[in-house]
């Protein structure tokens, strides 16, 4: 199994102002499906700017152990030459895929569809995460769950349907992991797949479907919903992608330079899908100083320069209808919450309790013991910002990257040296978070 180093503790100590160019890790979601779409098609696909963390690279781990060839071809350039929609060949061991939900739960959809038998696992996190909301759909369109744990968690094995059937499913909540299994799954079944949200969550995967040769729709559902509609048994052909950076992984230097005092920091080439963008949206109802210019594009997915200063920020309400855009971001702006002047009340975030921990009680938890008055009312987060937080408290990071570097950033600019009892895990997503934050100026020990 991975992730058993050693813990790592680290303390942030309030820093000068911070400054510099940067451009944060490629898209974690983007670099995902650029490996499961490249190994599910005809021919070879660049991708270039991939994120080159844990998660990912279990996910590359995977497709060469399903019958892809994947190689790295320099620094974050990478080459899949596929096998094709349905291709998939059996493991010859479990698909180990560490701490990552969505590396596993689109895997899962892109194997349902094929007539294979695939064990499953992951860390001890990963395991503690519900995979049920993923596998029921699945069973619909012809799989079956051959085992697994308590309430359909990993360890599992999955078999794939032999005759894979299309399906017109409503999503029980917004979510883009469940949503691009059932896509994945479909593009083995003949006829048309269809996906009904009420909600509309992430779009990558329909946008890269498209890029990579599928006929794929996507109309308004009633007032905020998306009906997806997927025509089966395309092949899909190789294509180049320019993984955009991560607006999630973009966060924490952004909130990080809005909160030290004098700051002024530059972000090349981060993402801009509007389906992502409701931090910055958030952030800057706050009273960010937040600059964007140099758009443009690349597999459908737009990508900008971000210029951020120093700011004061004010509390907000934050709508429910807005966490499908910036579910990961919600402890970093809890933390910019913290130091805004008012209250900030962040509504409907019933979808943080299944992350890699509950997200909504560990936010709540980092806060407090650093002496900021947060409360939970249902699974709304409210947060009492009084302009500074006094710090001083060891952080529970429960095995979660986006924990750790959101106190970290918060012990930037608190009162008193913020420490966190693990920073092991930020490499799923960020590995180079720590040595890039020095390098604007940030006081880590």
């Amino acid at each position: 199994m991975t992730h058993c180093s050693q813990p790592k503790p680290l303390e942030a100590r309030k820093s000068t102002a911070l400054h510099g160019e940067v451009r944060v890790p490629g898209d974690k979601s983007i670099s995902h499906r650029a490996l499961i779409l490249g190994a599910l098609s005809v021919g070879e696909t660049r991708i270039t700017g991939l994120l080159e963390g844990e998660d990912v690279l279990n996910t590359a781990k995977a497709m060469q152990a399903l019958g892809a060839q994947v190689a790295r071809t320099g620094e974050f350039a990478w080459k899949v030459n596929g096998v094709g929609v349905a291709g998939f060949a059996q493991p010859q061991a479990a698909l180990d895929f560490g701490n990552s939900g969505t590396g596993c739960r689109l895997v899962m959809g892109a194997v349902a569809g094929c007539p294979i038998t695939v064990p499953f696992d992951g860390d001890a996190s990963l395991r503690s995460r519900p995979m049920r909301r993923v596998l029921d759909p699945l069973q619909l369109m012809g799989a079956s769950v051959v085992s697994c744990a308590d309430g359909g968690r990993l360890p599992l094995t999955l078999q794939g349907a032999r005759d894979p059937l299309p399906i017109e499913y409503r999503t029980p909540v917004a979510s883009a992991q469940i949503k691009s299994a059932v896509l994945l799954a479909g593009l083995a079944a003949p006829g048309v797949t269809t996906v009904i949200e009420s909600e509309a969550s992430r779009d990558h995967t329909e946008l890269m479907l498209r890029h990579f040769g599928a006929t794929i729709s996507s109309q308004p559902e009633g007032a905020h919903g998306r009906r997806i509609a997927l025509t089966g048994q395309p092949e899909l052909r190789g294509a180049p992608v320019v993984v955009p950076a991560d607006p999630s992984s973009a966060a924490f230097p952004m909130v990080a330079a809005l909160l030290v005092p004098g700051s002024d920091v530059v972000l090349t080439d981060v993402m801009t899908n509007p389906l992502r963008t409701g931090l910055f949206t958030t952030l800057q109802e706050m009273g960010a100083s937040i600059e964007i210019s140099e758009l443009r594009g690349d597999a459908g997915e737009p990508m900008a320069q971000f210029r951020v200063k120093a700011s004061r920020l004010k509390g907000v309400d934050v709508p429910a209808a807005r966490a499908p855009a910036m579910i990961d971001e919600y402890l970093v702006l809890a933390v910019a919450a913290a130091f805004a002047e008012g209250t900030t009340r962040m509504r409907g975030l019933q979808e943080l309790r299944v992350k890699e921990s509950d997200r909504l009680e560990a936010t709540a938890a980092m806060l407090r013991v650093n002496g900021v008055d947060v409360a939970i009312e249902g699974d709304d987060l409210i947060v009492e910002g009084r302009g500074h937080v006094p710090g001083g408290g060891l952080v529970a990071t429960h095995m979660d990257h986006r924990i750790a570097m959101s106190a970290l950033v918060m012990g930037l600019a608190s009162d008193q040296p913020v420490r966190v009892d693990d920073t092991a895990f930020i490499a799923t997503s960020f590995p180079d978070f720590v040595p890039m934050m020095r390098r604007l100026g940030a006081e880590f020990a």
